[in-house]
C-alpha cells in the first residue's frame, strides 16, 4: 500500500487517475463516511482499483489536509457497511487496506480499494447490479450500462466463453476445407500424432469443437468449433456482432485508407482459423529474415515472427465475441496494431510480467497450441515484449479502452528504441548522468525525447510496474533535472529541458484579453446555454453584435489567435463577428433542425464546422444542439482515433479547453 507520510507524497499521489479525495467531515464536524464513497468503491473495484483519501479538501488545485477527529468511528462505519449485503454485495477490504496517518498535524484516512477479480465482479450496490454498478472513467464514477453488467456476470460464471454447446448447429455448419487445412498443419507440427488418423467428426471431438455435457447429456458443436471452422452464416447466427478485419495501410497515419484488406466478403469462409492463416502470412511478408543455422538447419522463424504470431493468436483467443467492436489487425510502415473486443481478464501490468493466465476462449487457444501457434502459462505477452526488445524497437503499448465499447489494444512500433540522433541529444543534454538511471527511468526519458512529451498514462504503458511507482518516478526525474513539467495534477505532462512540447491551454490562453468587461461569459467558461444563441440571431443590433474588435488576440472573425497554434481557435460564440457566427449556424443547420442524424451525417457536420480552425467542444455543443458528452463520446473521440480530427492540445487530451480541427 502506498504510504502518505508528508505533503509532498500527497501532491505526488494527486497526479494518479486512481485517486479520490473526500473531506468526510460530517454535519457535526467529527467525521463521517460520505455517501458518495460507495459509488467510488464500486467503480474502482470494477476497474483498476485505487485510493480514497478522507480528510483532505481541494482548493485551486492544491490538496489541504483538514483532518478527521475520530478516524476509528469512520473505520467502524466502513467495515459495518462493507459487510451489509443490502448496501454492497462483496467486501474486498481488510484492515491492512485502511491506513490512518498524521499529515500536517491532521489525521487522515487512506483507503486502498483492490481490484475485484473476475469471479467477484460486478461489485454493485443496493442488491441491484443492473442499476447500481459503476466503473471508473477518467476521474469520475460512471454507471455501467446493462450490457456491461451482463458481460461481467457472464465472465463471472463462464471460465471458458467458447465452451458453450450451441443448439441447432451440426457438422453441416463446418467448412470442411478449413478443418482439412487444420489437420495438415497438425501433421506438420506433430507428424506422428494419433489424431491424424481420425475422421473429421472424431477430430472435432478430440480438439473440443464437439463435446458432450456429462451432467445434462447435451452434446453438439461448441462455440469454439463454429468460430474456428464454421461457415459464415453459422458464425453470424451464433455471434451476430462477429467481424474480423485486416488492413495494410501505406502511411504512418490513423486514416482508413488501405492498400490491402482482408475481411469477410463472400470470397472465403470468414472463420477464425482461415483469418489467422491469411493474416499471419500478410503480417510477415516483408520481414527481413536473418540467415541463422541451428543444428545444420536454417532458422526462418525469428523472435519477431514469434512475437507477431503470438500477438495475433492472443488477439483471437482473448476476444469477447459478444462485444460490439470488431477484431482489427493493422499493418503500417511504422507499426503493427491489434485490437480485440473485451477487456483483459488479467490487468495489463500483470500480463506483461507473465506467469498468470486466464484465457477467455480456452478451447480455441488449445486448438492453436495443437498446431504450434500460441504460448502456454501466461508467457505469450512476455514473448511479444522480448521479441520487440531483441530488435531494439520501442516497447509495445498494451492498454484497454472502456469508452463507447470495451476493447483491448496492442501497438507494436517498429521505431528504434533510441535512434542515433536521440542518443546524441540525450548525451548532449545529460552526459554520463543518463547512464546512472535505471531501465524504466531511461525509457521514460527516451520516450519524452522521441514523442516530445510524456504523461502518467503514457509512462504506465511502458512498464509492468504499479501505477504508484510511475506516479513517483515522474516527479523524481523532474527533481533531478531530467524532465520539466507543465499543467496541473492529472493534466500534467513532462518534456525534456529546453525541448519545445505541444502547447497547453494555459500557455495559449494565458494572455487572453476579454473583448469587453461586461461580457456575460468569461474566456475560461466555454459553456453556453441554448438561449445565448437566440438574442444575436434574432436581433442583429444586439449589444455584443455592436462591440468593436479591440482584442489584439482575435482575428477579423473574432476567433482567438495564438502563435503557439497553427490555426485560429473558436473558444466562445459571443466573441465571434455576427456574420461569421451566422455562417457557422448555417453549417450546423442539419443538426439543429433534425434530432436524429446518422453517425455519418453528424460527422459531416462536425467536419465542416471544424474546417480551418479549432473549435471548443462547448461551441460545437451549442451549434449542433447536442450535449457535450454526446458529441465527445459518439463522434469526436472516434473521429480523432481515425485521424479525421486532430486536437489543439494532444498532450492534454482530457482538458475541458480542448479544441478540434480537421486534419
Amino acid at each position: 500500500m502506498f504510504k502518505i507520510t508528508d505533503l509532498i507524497d500527497l501532491q505526488t499521489l494527486a497526479e494518479s487517475v486512481e485517486l479520490e479525495f473526500k473531506q468526510a467531515q460530517g454535519q457535526d464536524g467529527q467525521g463521517k463516511l460520505p455517501q458518495d464513497f460507495w459509488p467510488t468503491y464500486s467503480a474502482m473495484a470494477n476497474t483498476r482499483g485505487g485510493y480514497v483519501v478522507l480528510g483532505v479538501k481541494e482548493k485551486k488545485g492544491q490538496f489541504i489536509p483538514v483532518g478527521i477527529n475520530d478516524p476509528e468511528k469512520i473505520k467502524k462505519e466502513l467495515f459495518n457497511n462493507l459487510n451489509n449485503k443490502n448496501l454492497v454485495n462483496i467486501n474486498l477490504l481488510t484492515d491492512a487496506d485502511v491506513q490512518t496517518t498524521l499529515l500536517d498535524n491532521k489525521l487522515i484516512l487512506v483507503i486502498h480499494i483492490p481490484i475485484a477479480n473476475r469471479h467477484q465482479k460486478p461489485i454493485f450496490l443496493k442488491n441491484n447490479p443492473l442499476e447500481f454498478t459503476y466503473i471508473r472513467l477518467h476521474e469520475g464514477d460512471r454507471h455501467c450500462s446493462q450490457e456491461q453488467v451482463k458481460r461481467m456476470l457472464a465472465e463471472q460464471v463462464e471460465d471458458s466463453r467458447d465452451d458453450k454447446i450451441l443448439t441447432g448447429f451440426d457438422l453441416n455448419d463446418i467448412e470442411q476445407e478449413s478443418l482439412n487445412a487444420y489437420k495438415q498443419l497438425l501433421a506438420i507440427a506433430k507428424p506422428q500424432h494419433p489424431w491424424l488418423e481420425l475422421n473429421n467428426f472424431d477430430l472435432m471431438t478430440k480438439i473440443g469443437g464437439w463435446r458432450k455435457d456429462r451432467q445434462t447429456g447435451q452434446e453438439g458443436i461448441t462455440l469454439a468449433g463454429i468460430l474456428m471452422f464454421g461457415t459464415w452464416q453459422a458464425i453470424q447466427d451464433a455471434v451476430p456482432h462477429y467481424f474480423v478485419d485486416y488492413q495494410e495501410r501505406p502511411e504512418a497515419k490513423t486514416e482508413l485508407r488501405w492498400v490491402d484488406r482482408l475481411c469477410p466478403d463472400g470470397t472465403w469462409s470468414g472463420n477464425i482459423f482461415d483469418f489467422y492463416r491469411r493474416t499471419y502470412r500478410k503480417l510477415t511478408t516483408d520481414l527481413k529474415i536473418p540467415f541463422k543455422i541451428k543444428d545444420g538447419v536454417r532458422q526462418d522463424d525469428t523472435l519477431i515472427h514469434v512475437a507477431l504470431r503470438e500477438a495475433l493468436v492472443n488477439t483471437l483467443v482473448h476476444s469477447d465475441y459478444t462485444g460490439r467492436a470488431s477484431i482489427l489487425i493493422v499493418k503500417r510502415p511504422d507499426m503493427f496494431g491489434f485490437r480485440n473486443p473485451g477487456l483483459m481478464r488479467i490487468p495489463p501490468e500483470i500480463a506483461i510480467k507473465g506467469g498468470e493466465t486466464d484465457c477467455r476462449n480456452r478451447r480455441m487457444h488449445q486448438m492453436f497450441l495443437n498446431i504450434g501457434a500460441g504460448e502456454r502459462a501466461g508467457s505469450g505477452i512476455p514473448k511479444i515484449y522480448s521479441g520487440w526488445q531483441s530488435a531494439n524497437w520501442r516497447a509495445p503499448k498494451l492498454y484497454e479502452k472502456t469508452e463507447h465499447t470495451e476493447q483491448t489494444l496492442l501497438e507494436l512500433s517498429t521505431a528504434s528504441l533510441i535512434p542515433e540522433y536521440i542518443s546524441a541529444q540525450l548525451q548532449k543534454l545529460f552526459g554520463t548522468r543518463f547512464s546512472t538511471l535505471d531501465d524504466f527511468e531511461r525509457m521514460i526519458i527516451t520516450t519524452a525525447a522521441i514523442e516530445g512529451w510524456i504523461n502518467h498514462q503514457r509512462a504506465c504503458q511502458l512498464t509492468s510496474k504499479h501505477t504508484r511507482d510511475v506516479t513517483l518516478a515522474l516527479p523524481r526525474l523532474e527533481a533531478k533535472g531530467f524532465l520539466v513539467s507543465s499543467g496541473e495534477r492529472k493534466d500534467k505532462s513532462y518534456s525534456l529541458p529546453g525541448m519545445e512540447q505541444p502547447p497547453s491551454p494555459e500557455d495559449v490562453f494565458s494572455n487572453a484579453l476579454s473583448l469587453i468587461s461586461d461580457f456575460t461569459h468569461s474566456k475560461d467558461s466555454l459553456t453556453h446555454s441554448e438561449g445565448d444563441l437566440t438574442h444575436s440571431k434574432n436581433n442583429p443590433m444586439s449589444h455584443d453584435a455592436m462591440l468593436p474588435r479591440i482584442d489584439e488576440h482575435r482575428d477579423s472573425h473574432g476567433r482567438y489567435i495564438s502563435p503557439l497554434l497553427d490555426r485560429p481557435f473558436v473558444d466562445q460564440l459571443d466573441a465571434l463577428e455576427l456574420s461569421f457566427r451566422s455562417y457557422l449556424l448555417s453549417l450546423a443547420k442539419p443538426a439543429r433542425e433534425k434530432r436524429r442524424l446518422t453517425n455519418e451525417e453528424m460527422r459531416d457536420v462536425i467536419s465542416t464546422l471544424c474546417n480551418e480552425h479549432y473549435i471548443a467542444i462547448s461551441v460545437l455543443s451549442d451549434l449542433t444542439n447536442r450535449t457535450a458528452q454526446n458529441i465527445r463520446q459518439s463522434h469526436l473521440k472516434p473521429m480523432v482515433e481515425k485521424g479525421e480530427l486532430k486536437l489543439a492540445f494532444p498532450n492534454k487530451p482530457n482538458t475541458p479547453k480542448q479544441g478540434y480541427t480537421v486534419t
